[in-house]
C-alpha cells in the first residue's frame, strides 16, 4: 500500500487566514489591542478618581460629554478623511492627537486643577482614538472578501474591546495600588504610542495609502455625502441610530456604575475594576463568536436578537441583581458577564453597514462610526440629563428601553439584493458566507 503524500505544513499566513484575519493586516490588530488598552486604563476610575479631587458629579459628567462630542466627530470624519486621504494618514493622525492632548491634560490640566484645561485636553484627546480604530476600521472593509467580513470585524471588535475596557481595566487594577492613579495614566500614554507604532510602521498593506472615494467623486461631494446618505438611503440611517445604542449603556455606566458598586452596593475600587474586566473579557471573545454566527446565521438575525433583546434584558439583570443581592461577588460577576456577551451581539453591523451601501462604503462606514462616536456622548448625556430626577434605576431603563427600539429598527436592515438572494444576501442578508461561495 502506497503511503498518501505528506500534507504540506500549515503557513503562518494560512493559519492567519482560516482564522478569518486579512493577513496583511495582522500586525494592525495587534497594534489597535495595545493601543486601545492604553485607551482604556482611565475608564473604570477616572470618573470617581476626578470626583474625589473635588471636581463635582455634574461636572465630572459633561467632562465625559464634551469627549464623548469630539470622539463622535472623529468617528464620522474617519471615515471620510479615509476616502480622502487612504486610512493609514488618518490613523497617524489619531495617533498625534491622542498623544498631544493626553500629555496636556497629564502636564498641565491635573496638576493645576484647573478645569477648563480639564475640558480642553481631555475632550480634545476625544478625537483621536476613533481617527485611528475606525481609520483601521474602514482599512478592514476594503481588504476583507465579503464572505468572511464579518468574522474580520469581529476580530476588531475583539482588539478594541480587548483593551477598551477588558485589558485596560486589569492594568490600572495592577498598578494603581503600586504607581498610584495618576502614574497610571501616564502608563497609558506609553501603551498608546506602542501600539500606534506597531500597527503604522509594520503594517505594509497597499490599501492603508489609497483613496476610497469613488472615481470621480470630489471632496466636496465625499465630505457631503457621507451626511446626505443618513436620509438618503434610509436603512443606513436607521443603521447608525442602531450602533448608538449598541453603546452608549457602555459609556453612560462608565459614569455612574462606578460610584453605584462601591457606594451604593458596596464593593471596593479594586472589585469593581475586577467587574468591568470580568464584564469586557466575556465581550472580546463573544465579539468573535458573533462575528462568525453572522455570516452563518445572519448579520441582521444575529444583531437584533442576541444584540438588542439579549441587552435589553442584561442591561436590567446588571442594575438589579447586584443591588438586590448586596456585594455577592460571584453574582455580580455573571450578570456583568452577560451583560458584555450581550453588547457583541451588535458586532455583525460592521459587516452589514457597508454593504447597504456597496457603491459608498466608505459613507456607510462613516454613518457607522458617526453612530459608535455618538453613543460616547449620549450615554453620559443621558446620565447628566435624567440621574437627578430619575436616579441610577431611572437611567437604568432608559438604557433598556433604548435597546428594545433598536431590535425594532433592526429588522429594517435588509440589504438592497436580499429579495433576489444575490451575492452576500442570503437568507434575510444572512448568510454571506454561503453566498459568496456560490457566486
Amino acid at each position: 500500500m502506497t503511503n498518501p503524500p505528506p500534507r504540506p505544513p500549515i503557513t503562518r499566513r494560512a493559519l492567519i487566514t482560516r482564522l478569518g484575519i486579512p493577513p496583511t493586516l495582522a500586525w494592525g490588530y495587534l497594534g489597535l489591542l495595545l493601543f486601545m488598552v492604553g485607551d482604556g486604563v482611565e475608564s473604570g476610575y477616572l470618573s470617581p478618581y476626578l470626583i474625589d479631587r473635588g471636581i463635582p458629579e455634574s461636572r465630572v459628567a459633561l467632562l465625559f460629554t464634551v469627549y464623548g462630542i469630539a470622539a463622535a466627530l472623529a468617528a464620522w470624519l474617519s471615515s471620510v478623511l479615509a476616502d480622502l486621504w487612504g486610512p493609514r494618514r488618518v490613523m497617524w493622525t489619531g495617533l498625534v492627537i491622542w498623544a498631544a492632548f493626553q500629555l496636556l491634560f497629564l502636564a498641565a490640566a491635573l496638576p493645576s486643577s484647573s478645569y477648563p484645561l480639564m475640558l480642553l485636553g481631555y475632550g480634545l484627546r476625544g478625537l483621536g482614538y476613533p481617527l485611528f480604530a475606525y481609520g483601521f476600521l474602514v482599512w478592514i472593509a476594503g481588504v476583507a472578501p465579503r464572505a468572511r467580513l464579518g468574522t474580520a470585524m469581529g476580530w476588531f471588535w475583539f482588539a478594541f474591546t480587548g483593551g477598551l475596557p477588558t485589558l485596560g481595566s486589569l492594568v490600572a487594577g495592577g498598578l494603581i495600588p503600586r504607581i498610584g492613579a495618576y502614574a497610571t495614566l501616564w502608563a497609558a500614554l506609553a501603551l498608546v504610542a506602542a501600539g500606534g507604532l506597531i500597527a503604522l510602521l509594520l503594517v505594509r498593506d497597499a490599501h492603508g495609502g489609497r483613496r476610497q472615494r469613488p472615481e470621480g467623486e470630489g471632496p466636496l461631494a465625499t465630505l457631503l455625502g457621507s451626511v446626505t446618505i443618513l436620509w438618503r438611503n434610509p436603512r443606513v440611517g436607521a443603521g447608525s441610530v442602531v450602533r448608538v445604542i449598541n453603546t452608549a449603556s457602555q459609556f453612560g455606566f462608565f459614569v455612574i456604575l462606578p460610584i453605584h458598586f462601591t457606594k451604593t452596593v458596596g464593593f471596593g475600587l479594586t472589585q469593581w475594576l475586577h467587574l468591568l474586566s470580568a464584564m469586557f473579557a466575556t465581550n472580546i471573545f463573544a465579539n468573535l463568536l458573533f462575528g462568525v454566527v453572522g455570516d452563518r446565521l445572519g448579520w441582521r438575525r444575529t444583531i437584533a436578537w442576541f444584540g438588542g433583546a439579549g441587552c435589553t434584558l442584561s442591561t436590567l439583570l446588571l442594575f438589579y441583581v447586584p443591588t438586590t443581592a448586596g456585594p455577592s461577588f460571584p453574582l455580580a460577576l455573571a450578570v456583568a458577564a452577560f451583560y458584555g456577551a450581550t453588547l457583541a451581539g451588535y458586532v455583525p453591523i460592521s459587516a452589514l453597514m457597508p454593504s447597504l451601501e456597496p457603491r459608498h462604503k466608505g459613507q456607510a462606514l462613516a454613518a457607522l462610526n458617526l453612530g459608535a462616536g455618538a453613543s460616547t456622548f449620549v450615554g453620559p448625556a443621558v446620565v447628566a440629563a435624567f440621574v437627578g430626577p430619575l436616579g441610577v434605576e431611572g437611567v437604568v431603563w432608559i438604557f433598556a428601553g433604548m435597546y428594545a427600539v433598536s431590535t425594532g429598527l433592526t429588522l429594517f436592515l435588509k440589504l438592497p439584493d436580499e429579495s433576489a438572494a444575490g451575492a452576500g444576501a442570503g437568507r434575510d442578508a444572512t448568510a454571506p458566507q454561503t453566498a459568496s461561495a456560490r457566486a
